[in-house]
């Protein structure tokens, strides 16, 4: 579907509930939202549209861990061999046009990864480790052809002439072999292995080696030439189109590979063999550390220009093929998955394959398509028709909260079916609803190619739908590209989590004030355990309040599972009155101060109540309060008694009462002839009570008058003065 169609489809649909403030949309139709449910017998492409898959038939079980080569003679008999059971022998199977199977040979060694057939029919095998070719007659007797002397063997493949070429590794090398069974080195990578091997029209080999990732044209005569240096460590498959372009998959990671640089490991066990054991390399004790970063192709066209053309950053690509239209078919680990390469910018995740490897292609005479597979290795016949049915399930829709399921929009062709089932566990594993059609809707549909209907799944937080392609006959292919879901959440009210009441004496300042940081506190995090403000304190909170007597604070938390826009009534009320005061309505923050210069001097508490309004119709709104704990307006200064001085020894003596009604005496001072304040303790020497008595003995004053001044707060910053005039 292009942008403008996909845009002017939402729109439509959309509008069909614009009265509906909340209802939410639930849109897939890009293939990463395809991707993440499960598609059953049915082809992915890049662009989103989902199509049934090419028929994928079990043909034949080999009960062994893997299958790596496939050939087919002239009569339409398939030849297929793999390793990984342990046994001590490598078997090639045969399985004839009518399906019937059996063990064709059986020769020595652990695996066979190649097969191949020269132009009479004969049958030869490679076989790993300490690799060799060997020669199986019609009866099955395998006799030794070729021994290269090397540890590997990956790759065979006849030129036209009839000479057999063998790639090998540790040594990364390239053996031609004669019809006699001699052969010599025909050509030296200086890799370690030639690990893919390929024969174009003009009898020139395509080779892709490991570790450098090298793309190599070998000619008749020897001569090699670099046809492209891949970023990743391994060419696992080369294949030549009839056009002549070249298509080789790269594999791992160098710079992961140069930094880890490990020890070559030890020959595995043969029950660890394959792409099972995590190596992308599928070999006993193959060289190298694992290799990640996933997969590359790229397309040499036939002037020699190089271009990536595909990239998966899960997917290892074993096998590269062509289809009867001759398109690519990339066969990957470690998911089973078959793509198409349509175009250089479109690819189809065409089969999505039971077993984890997807190991190779072969075709028949008669044009048929075979693939290989690993875990468990089998054979399957891909095409010529399509599947009769297919299936998408998608990923759960968590609503967040109980949930109303709406209708649900499609675009596609063909007969498509939309069933939905829903349930309040997290994975419909058991006591979800059932798979229940969709009621049919009456509505016009937004476009021609578009369906609908309405969900008649029970109410519940999680949906799932499934979709299911089913061809008609003489009707269009079908096929879905679009999918939207309606559903609106049932509106929860919100939540007060906590209401903090900051220090006394301090406001919230106003956006356009510019107080200068000396002026101001932070507060801690709501939660958190309270101290004493100060200017200098750093609580991660962000919430700063400017001085400004007379004032208090309250702050809170508040929270909505619908995700509503929240406003905010605070209301106040004496610790022994019943009646609520409005201090403010419809806040948009999540805090207020207030000067409390008009309230008496008390406890009080706060109430915050907290209202989804904005997002919802007057009838569906809901609100949740919270109170305070009790706090104290405090505005009244303490008072100054039994303010005496008495001459004693030179000195005098000065002595006083300071008394507060509500709150504790917090300090008191002292000036001597409007001097500089001084602190002075009380007698107790800790201010922690509403009285405190106080003791000064100053140096006894000059023959001239002299003022001191005593002065006193209390914890809410009020304050007394007094004097007493000394001659």
């Amino acid at each position: 579907m292009t942008k403008i169609i996909r845009f002017t489809l939402v729109a439509l649909l959309v509008c069909a509930a614009c009265f509906a403030v909340d209802t939410r949309f639930w849109q897939q139709g890009d293939r990463s939202d395809f991707e993440r449910g499960t598609l059953t017998r049915l082809s992915l492409r890049a662009d989103g549209r989902v199509f049934l898959a090419p028929e994928f038939t079990e043909i034949f079980d080999s009960t062994t861990p893997y299958l790596w080569t496939l050939a087919a003679d002239s009569k339409g008999t398939l030849y297929t061999a793999g390793g990984g059971s342990g046994s001590g022998s490598a078997k090639v199977f045969a399985i004839d046009r009518n399906g019937k199977s059996r063990t064709f040979a059986e020769l020595d060694g652990l695996e066979i990864h190649a097969l191949v057939l020269d132009a009479n029919g004969v049958l030869y095998a490679a076989t790993d480790p300490d690799g060799k070719v060997y020669k199986i007659g019609g009866d099955g007797k395998p006799k030794l052809f070729y021994d290269p002397h090397q540890k590997y063997i990956w790759a065979l493949a006849f030129n036209s002439k009839g000479d057999l070429f063998v790639a090998t590794g540790d040594q990364g090398e390239i053996h031609r072999v004669d019809p006699s069974g001699t052969g010599s080195v025909f050509f030296k990578t200086e890799e370690t292995h030639a690990r893919s091997l390929a024969m174009d029209s003009h009898d020139n080999l395509i080779v892709g080696t490991e570790p450098s990732g090298l793309i190599l044209r070998i000619s008749p005569a020897g001569q090699g030439f670099v046809l492209y240096q891949s970023p990743k460590r391994e060419i696992t498959a080369v294949a030549v189109k009839s056009d002549g372009a070249i298509y080789a998959a790269g594999v791992g990671n160098k710079t992961a590979v140069a930094q880890a640089a490990p020890p070559p490991p030890a020959p595995a066990p043969a029950a660890a063999t394959g792409p099972g054991n995590g190596r992308n390399v599928p070999a006993v004790g193959t060289p190298g550390p694992s290799l990640v970063g996933g997969s590359e192709v790229y397309r040499i066209d036939p002037d020699g220009a190089p271009r990536k053309i595909w990239a998966g950053a899960q997917d290892i690509v074993y096998a590269i093929g062509f289809d009867s239209a001759g398109l690519p078919l990339l066969g990957t680990g470690n998911r089973g998955k078959i793509y198409r390469l349509d175009s250089d910018t479109l690819n189809t995740l065409l089969v999505d394959a039971t077993p984890t490897q997807v190991t190779g292609f072969g075709r028949s005479p008669t044009g048929e398509l075979f693939a290989v597979t690993g875990n468990i290795g089998k054979v399957f016949r891909i095409g010529p028709g399509f599947e009769k049915s297919g299936t998408f399930e998608s990923e759960v829709l968590d609503g967040g909260s109980f949930t109303y399921w709406g209708r649900i929009n499609y675009r596609g062709a063909g007969k498509i079916s939309v069933l939905t089932r829903s349930g309040n566990r997290s994975h419909p594993e058991s006591n979800w609803s059932p798979w229940a059609p969709l009621q049919p809707d009456r509505s016009a549909a937004a476009c021609d190619s578009c369906g609908a209907g309405r969900a008649v799944s029970p109410s519940a937080r999680f949906l799932q739908y499934k979709i299911e392609l089913t061809p008609g006959a003489g009707e269009t292919a079908p096929e879905i590209s679009y999918i939207q879901v309606a559903y609106l959440p049932k509106n929860v009210a919100p939540v007060v989590d906590a209401v903090d009441v900051t220090p006394p004496n301090y406001r919230f300042p106003q956006p356009v004030l510019n107080i200068p940081p000396s002026t101001s506190i932070t507060l801690p995090a709501i939660g958190q355990e309270k101290s004493t403000p100060s200017s200098s304190v750093e609580t991660g909170s962000s919430q700063s309040m400017n001085y400004a007597k007379g004032y208090e604070g309250v702050r809170w938390l508040a929270s909505d599972e619908n995700n509503d826009t929240l406003v905010y009534r605070v209301e106040i009320r004496g610790v022994k009155e019943s009646a609520w005061k409005l201090l403010k309505d419809n806040v948009k923050e999540r805090y207020l101060s207030w000067d409390t210069g008009a309230f008496p001097d008390g406890e009080y508490v706060v109430r915050v109540t907290a209202s989804d309004a904005p997002s919802n119709p007057p009838n569906q709104a809901l609100s949740a309060s919270l109170i305070s704990d009790p706090f104290l307006i405090d505005n009244t200064p303490p008072q100054i008694s039994n303010l005496t001085s008495s001459p004693v020894a030179g000195k005098l003596d000065i002595r006083w009462t300071a008394r507060d009604a509500r709150s504790t005496v917090d300090h008191a001072e002292y000036s001597v002839n409007g001097g500089e304040w001084m602190l002075i303790d009380p007698v107790s020497r800790l201010s922690d009570a509403p009285e405190e008595e106080y003791h000064l003995v100053i140096d006894r004053p000059s023959a001239d008058e002299q003022v001191i001044a005593i002065r006193v707060s209390d914890e809410f910053d009020n304050q007394a003065v007094d004097k007493i005039v000394v001659k």
